[in-house]
């Protein structure tokens, strides 16, 4: 039996989210900003939230239809069954999202959605659920447009780019599904050397080994259906020993990052050992412009310091030639990748980039600038 499904994703990556889906088995399926609207069966959902590396949530709709006041929608949610969807025991956080949305005010519309939860508790049950909104055993979604609505209760629990062992980060850390989506847009390979020369707390590199890997993303962490009553425990021990099963033999990866901090690669052996994924990556405390490059050819990808992060709009107008420089000198034949907000960057660097993908970093519009470094014709 299929249900209906939301997964939503960064800006910009809802082509390689529905590639994913569609990997999974996935056939009725539309994208929409943000995401992707889908049809599947509960299988699926439990692959989709261990496998994903794009998704940020997947969430299962439960109710939806056309609305005019507060009242059709608290009617609405009233009508789920939500004493045969979990237990009087778990915790409860609901949440608002509106588009176009003509009601006053969303904040009572979620205090109505939890209202209607608890109504039907205390006729059912004599109690009602506990309302826990910093870590919730369950979690409903309300999403609102100009006429209808639909209700989602959320499969993922905290959001998938929680990866289940990341302990520390430096300032600013870019999300691992949007990393890992700037690497399937980069057209980088396992096998391909790849380098970050700005890792941070090491999110790209984490990333790619865990694809080098075939490693599973949710392999670490648990899930919010597992607070469900109909959670199929049996079928998700399936499905994890048979993805732990496609897991390749570990070993160095050509996957090298370096950073100028050397807190940042600190961070970075720490996020790396907790993964499980040290021996993949080789590490390196240097500044970008005095890196030593380990191929001839390969992909450079990473989120440099912009003015509204780390560094000041004038200190990097005078890093970025610098950096123009060293990749001419040193990166003649590979493919670069920069995430940043600062559109001037290019035009600074005095490199035209081939593509410009529209990204965003968290709530900052941000471009993914593609400059292949080949000899003498980057000039702008």
């Amino acid at each position: 039996m299929k249900s209906h499904y939301f997964a939503s994703c960064p800006r910009g990556l809802e082509t390689i989210l529905l590639g994913e889906l569609n990997s999974l088995g996935v056939q009725e399926a539309s994208v929409v900003d943000g995401g992707i609207k889908y049809e599947s069966s509960t299988e699926i959902m439990y692959r989709a939230n261990l496998s994903s590396r794009i998704a940020t949530r997947i969430l299962y709709r439960i109710a939806n239809g056309a609305y005019e006041t507060e009242d059709d929608v608290y009617n609405g949610a009233l009508k789920v069954q939500w004493t045969s969807l979990f237990d009087l025991s778990n915790s409860l956080k609901v949440s608002t999202t509106g588009v176009k949305c003509p009601l006053k005010s969303l904040d009572f519309m979620t205090l109505r959605i939890k209202d209607a939860i608890c109504d039907q508790f205390r006729s059912q049950v004599d109690a009602r659920p506990n309302v826990d909104i910093r870590d919730p055993d369950i979690r409903i979604h309300l999403y609102l447009n100009a006429t209808h609505f639909d209700l989602y209760i959320d499969t993922s629990g905290q959001p998938l780019y929680q990866r289940g062992f990341r302990k520390s980060s430096v300032e600013a850390p870019i999300r691992e599904n949007l990393a890992a989506g700037i690497l399937a847009l980069s057209g980088w390979e396992s096998g391909e050397p790849l380098l970050d020369p700005m890792c941070g707390s090491g999110t790209f590199l984490i990333e790619a080994a865990m694809i080098a890997f075939n490693q599973a993303p949710g392999l670490k962490r648990s899930f919010g259906f597992e607070n469900w009553k109909d959670f199929d425990s049996a079928l998700l021990e399936k499905i994890k020993s048979e993805y732990q099963t496609q897991i390749k033999p570990l070993g160095f990866s050509k996957i090298y990052g370096s950073d100028e901090d050397l807190r940042a690669i600190r961070v970075t052996k720490t996020n790396l050992e907790q993964a499980g994924l040290k021996m993949a990556v080789e590490l390196s405390c240097q500044n970008f412009n005095d890196i030593k490059v380990p191929s001839k050819v390969g992909v450079l990808i990473t989120n440099p310091p912009y003015g509204e992060r780390i560094g000041e709009d004038e200190d990097l107008a005078k890093a970025y030639p610098l950096w123009a420089s060293t990749m001419k000198k040193k990166l003649s034949g590979w493919r670069t990748y920069f995430l940043t907000s600062d559109l001037r960057m290019p035009k600074l660097m005095r490199l035209s980039p081939s593509k410009k993908t529209p990204l965003y970093n968290g709530a900052l519009d941000c471009r993914l600038f593609e400059i292949k470094m080949v000899a003498g014709s980057n000039r702008i």
